[in-house]
């Protein structure tokens, strides 16, 4: 089909098309994104290839995400691989809320264990900056492992042959079901970090920089509220009620309505 030829009916068609055939919103965004794209490059072209932009609608997207790791469930996902690897990646992404796609692409270069530092390079991040950040202890133990006797470009995370982790989607996958949370996805590990950094009292752009969220909004996304957090904000909310009504004098006691009502006589 020639470009002139699209048109936005044609792409209303499209998109119920799409939808009938059960794909999300955020799916069809994509595709739609890249039929833009195209016409946007045409129309930078010299001569220009199209005469006009494409005017495409963009769907709402339910793009909050959900699902945490709890301290319980990574010992048991971890507990189901047992290459070192694999422990690793786990714990360096709920530490620091990493994506998957940067930790595969950390080199042993990148992690200085005299200063127990890691530092991914400008550039390499999904939003281009580079980043630094302190080890655990644990992230430290098992990060000294996967370097240990490897070069400095050599990639941190391998499997026992020495060839580089690419892809673990059926590990993580076999993993999460062994442990009773088979709808978990690596990529809740972000919403993890940002979490058990908020409730250790990190300042939250500190953790906006730990994880790499460059705006607001998007870490907003990740709803790091869970309902354990409510509850616990809710009992010390009760707690200081109930020890400011406890903590009342007896002479304001002596003093309340009531008492002072009663010992007035009562009108005629």
């Amino acid at each position: 089909m020639k470009a002139c030829e699209v048109s936005s009916d044609l792409v209303a068609r499209y998109v119920d098309r799409r939808r009938e055939e059960e794909a999300s919103n955020a799916t069809i965004n994509r595709e739609m994104a890249a039929l833009k794209r195209m016409f946007r490059l045409g129309l930078q072209s010299t001569p220009p290839k199209v005469n006009r932009v494409l005017k495409i609608p963009r769907l709402a997207e339910n793009n909050i995400r959900t699902g945490f790791l709890e301290d319980g469930q990574f010992e048991k996902i971890v507990s189901n691989c047992s290459e070192l690897w694999f422990r690793a990646i786990v714990e360096v992404g709920r530490t620091y809320g990493w994506r998957v796609g940067e930790l595969l692409q950390l080199r042993v270069r990148q992690v200085d264990l005299l200063g127990k530092v890691i530092r991914l390079d400008p550039g390499t991040t999904k939003n281009r900056d580079g980043r630094e950040v302190s080890m655990t202890q644990n992230v430290y133990a098992l990060l000294s492992a996967c370097v240990s006797e490897k070069q400095p470009d050599d990639f941190v995370f391998t499997r026992p042959d020495g060839k580089a982790v690419r892809d673990f989607r059926e590990t993580w996958r076999n993993a999460c079901v062994a442990a009773g949370v088979p709808k978990l996805l690596f990529h809740d590990l972000r919403r993890t970090a940002a979490r058990n950094l908020r409730r250790a009292g990190v300042a939250e752009g500190v953790i906006m920089k730990i994880g790499g969220w460059r705006t607001r909004c998007i870490f907003e996304r990740y709803a790091i509220v869970s309902q354990t957090d409510i509850s616990d904000a809710m009992r010390k909310l009760e707690s200081q009620q109930n020890g400011h009504s406890v903590g009342h004098s007896e002479e304001e006691e002596d003093q309340s309505p009531t008492k002072l009502d009663s010992a007035k006589p009562l009108p005629q």
